[in-house]
């Protein structure tokens, strides 16, 4: 796992997006194709701007899948990520082979479904959020490191949910859905790259507790300490409490 730190949050999405547009150009020019996975939130937005004008994709090679979504949200709500997914990154490049988690439908299908799609092959590249209390994808603390389901139904905790509401997608937290689909943590560490972009002042307590103490439950992103091929990308404000003995840090094993 490797720490790249930059000056703003605009320089930090061109970069990340940099390293994601060549992981897609080299996985299709040795197979023909890429297979990705996308989160969708405020904190994406100047990486997937980036990323959508990147040069020489060839998008109709692209295979996109969904990260995480509400239970019982439909796509029209603004705070949906399928209708983000939607607008900040399909409808830019005209994929044509994508696979959103539908939360307003009948969830154990959805799982069964999105899960076999997952599954029939390896998936190149994720592009990964941290949340403020640490979660990766919906895997609030404490997360399932074990489960070995791709998808899961979870429940969200009340920071989860503050977050949402701070994030403006919902006007107060009687609003924000108690439920949501998300990736499983196993499943996310079996990807062979991972791409976390996390700017801005509201992340560096997550940051701090994921990256100076232990991996653990209680610290979800903690875990892609033991990603060979994981890169966290932060800006000064979310590295401002980030320990100088961490940035340098490699896998380690989990407890």
């Amino acid at each position: 796992m490797d720490f790249k730190i930059f000056h703003d949050r605009n320089t930090l999405g061109h970069a990340a997006a940099d390293q994601a547009a060549a992981a897609i150009r080299k996985a299709i020019r040795e197979r023909g194709k890429a297979r990705i996975v996308a989160a969708t939130a405020a904190s994406q937005k100047e990486f997937l701007e980036a990323l959508t004008s990147a040069p020489e994709i060839q998008w109709l090679n692209v295979e996109a899948f969904h990260l995480d979504e509400y239970i019982g949200l439909p796509i029209t709500h603004p705070g949906s990520f399928r209708k983000m997914l939607m607008e900040q990154l399909i409808s830019k490049t005209g994929i044509v082979k994508y696979h959103l988690l539908d939360g307003d439908a009948d969830v154990a299908s959805v799982l069964k479904r999105e899960s076999a799609a997952l599954a029939s092959a390896p998936i190149d590249i994720a592009f990964l959020g941290i949340g403020e209390n640490g979660h990766l994808a919906f895997n609030d603390p404490p997360a399932d490191f074990n489960t070995e389901e791709t998808y899961l139904v979870v429940e969200l905790d009340e920071a989860c949910r503050r977050q949402q509401v701070g994030e403006a997608w919902f006007s107060d937290i009687s609003q924000v859905p108690k439920r949501a689909i998300s990736m499983s943590v196993k499943q996310i560490m079996k990807i062979k790259e991972l791409i976390a972009v996390v700017p801005g002042t509201q992340k560096a307590k997550a940051i701090a507790a994921c990256f100076n103490g232990q991996i653990s439950p209680m610290a979800p992103a903690s875990i892609l300490r033991n990603h060979p091929h994981a890169t966290i990308y932060l800006d000064q404000a979310s590295a401002a409490l980030l320990d100088p003995a961490s940035r340098d840090s490699v896998a380690v094993p989990s407890s």
